[in-house]
């Protein structure tokens, strides 16, 4: 069964970190396009960051760059999304998915979706 399961989320301070982690059964994530997304209540889900088959990594939220980042370890077939200096406005459900060999956060172009982790950003 090809899956993807998010785990990491919580509550956390405002200024604090969080790691998030996306681990990839019944395929290899090292082939592909990983991207995570972000939906906020009442908002559209949005794309965050997205890290090719080579490790090259793709911002698409200005609001996030210098904050986050993705790692990939593909001995554990898993992908990582390190949230630092967190903002309240980072609350949302964020998801990871699979998508193509190139760099995109089309969300049609994403063919197997986790089933999202909650992070909310709180004092």
């Amino acid at each position: 069964q090809l899956q993807l399961v998010e785990s990491g989320g919580g509550l956390v301070q405002p200024g604090g970190s969080l790691r998030l982690s996306c681990s990839a059964s019944g395929f290899f994530l090292g082939y592909y396009t990983i991207g995570w997304f972000r939906q906020a209540p009442g908002k559209e889900r949005e794309g965050v960051l997205c890290i090719g088959p080579s490790g090259g990594i793709t911002g698409y939220v200005d609001s996030v760059k210098g904050r986050f980042t993705m790692s990939r370890d593909n001995a554990k077939n898993t992908v990582y999304l390190q949230m630092n200096s967190l903002k309240p406005e980072d609350t949302a459900v964020y998801y990871c998915a699979r998508g193509p060999l190139r760099a995109t956060m089309t969300l049609s172009e994403y063919d197997i979706w986790g089933q999202g982790t909650q992070v909310t950003v709180s004092s």
